[in-house]
């Protein structure tokens, strides 16, 4: 991959990933990770690693954000509502880590070890074959918890959704005959 392709796709990475944090819509902040996800998909695939790439795209763009939008439909999350007053002490708090963040990240860049020295990577690193044997042999465990905590997760979804529902059908509250005589005698 050329330096000026992988440079663009961190930028681009980089501001996708600021959308997400500062949108005030819960849907737009999903669509900018997802553009961040597949931005990442873009990065593995230029480097080498289609498996991964493809993976990352399949199971975290088509999978995991759209059980994200399915949750975020599903609580009704509304537009944020941002307060300016007495968050002076928060946004100084918030600069002075992000400024700690840059300042680890430059120290990270000039401490990097240089990749002259570095040998090859075997033929069969990143292939399905590999990641398959690692995955169910000295992962599996953790696989299979995973997603059997994405059912849980799902049925949970279902079940709240189910509830909202019910709820929603049942007749409103029940109001005694004598204020429903009040209303009539005010119109």
């Amino acid at each position: 991959m050329p330096l000026w392709l992988f440079v663009f796709l961190a930028a681009l990475a980089v501001l996708a990933a600021l959308g997400v944090v500062l949108q005030r819509n819960p849907v737009h902040c999903l669509m900018a990770l997802v553009v961040v996800l597949l931005d990442l998909a873009v990065m593995f695939i230029g480097l080498g690693a289609v498996t991964v790439g493809f993976l990352q795209a399949i199971v975290y763009v088509g999978a995991i954000m759209v059980l994200f939008l399915f949750v975020i439909w599903l609580l009704n999350l509304q537009t944020e509502e941002r307060r300016v007053a007495g968050s002076i002490g928060l946004r100084f708090f918030g600069a002075v880590g992000a400024a700690a963040l840059v300042a680890e990240l430059c120290v990270f860049v000039v401490k990097a070890p240089s990749t002259a020295g570095l040998s090859h990577v075997p033929p069969t690193f990143g292939s399905i074959g590999a990641i398959a044997e690692a995955l169910f042999t000295d992962y599996l465990i953790a696989f299979e918890a995973t997603s059997l905590l994405l059912l849980v997760a799902v049925i949970g979804a279902v079940a709240l959704a189910r509830r909202a529902t019910a709820s929603r059908t049942r007749s409103p509250v029940p109001v005694s005959p004598a204020v429903h005589e009040q209303i009539g005698a005010r119109q």
